[in-house]
């Protein structure tokens, strides 16, 4: 008995070709569209720079710290040091309520590498009881690289407010909150803990 050999016709091996190359193109734009987001526990993509692929933001402040760089000068704890715009002060340690935060943000601090946020600051957004930037000159402080639209600008005041000012020297715990679970930014403060712990059992022992 002779077996026979069954050939598609050109018009169904071109409908198959046709449904591969969609079903490869369909998943790189996803993995485009998704590469730069963190994932729930329900595997659905959420805003946040990945980080060892675990992180996180704990809100939509956070995200906008990242987007506009404040990690740059102030660092992810918001302690400040030197950073791309010279030596930025400390968010943890600024007696700064949220509106003067606010304002600065928008406006920037002239004088200083601090940059201001709002695209229309010293136009038609009133900084600083209505300087302009004739009366500033070269003390105008400089464009930010990410403009922030104004109600990213109160979020990400509002997250200075609940997670970094006052918060005292960081922690392994404020690594972890910021970065995610297993991220190696966090080893140093997890053997400071480490080490604090030991001294405290140390002490309870004698």
């Amino acid at each position: 008995m002779q077996s026979k050999v069954v050939r598609p016709d050109k018009g169904t091996s071109c409908a198959l070709r046709v449904s591969v190359i969609g079903l490869i193109i369909g998943g790189g734009l996803a993995f485009l569209a998704t590469r730069d987001s963190a994932w729930s526990e329900g595997g659905t993509p959420i805003p946040g720079q990945v980080i060892n692929g675990a992180h996180r933001t704990q809100d939509e402040g956070q995200r906008i710290y990242e987007k506009a760089n404040c990690v740059g000068c102030h660092k992810w704890h918001g302690d400040g040091g030197g950073g791309y715009g010279g030596a930025a002060l400390s968010l943890r340690a600024t007696q700064l309520t949220r509106d003067q935060i606010v304002e600065v943000v928008h406006c920037g601090r002239p004088g200083t590498g601090m940059p201001h946020f709002d695209r229309e600051a010293y136009k038609d957004y009133r900084c600083y009881s209505g300087l302009t930037a004739q009366d500033l000159g070269r003390d105008l402080p400089p464009d930010a690289a990410t403009f922030l639209r104004p109600t990213e600008i109160e979020k990400v005041a509002d997250y200075v407010l609940n997670h970094i000012k006052g918060k005292g020297p960081a922690s392994y715990q404020d690594c972890t909150d910021f970065f995610g679970e297993g991220s190696r930014a966090c080893d140093v403060y997890k053997a400071i803990s480490a080490r604090h712990s030991q001294a405290i059992g140390t002490e309870d022992k004698q």
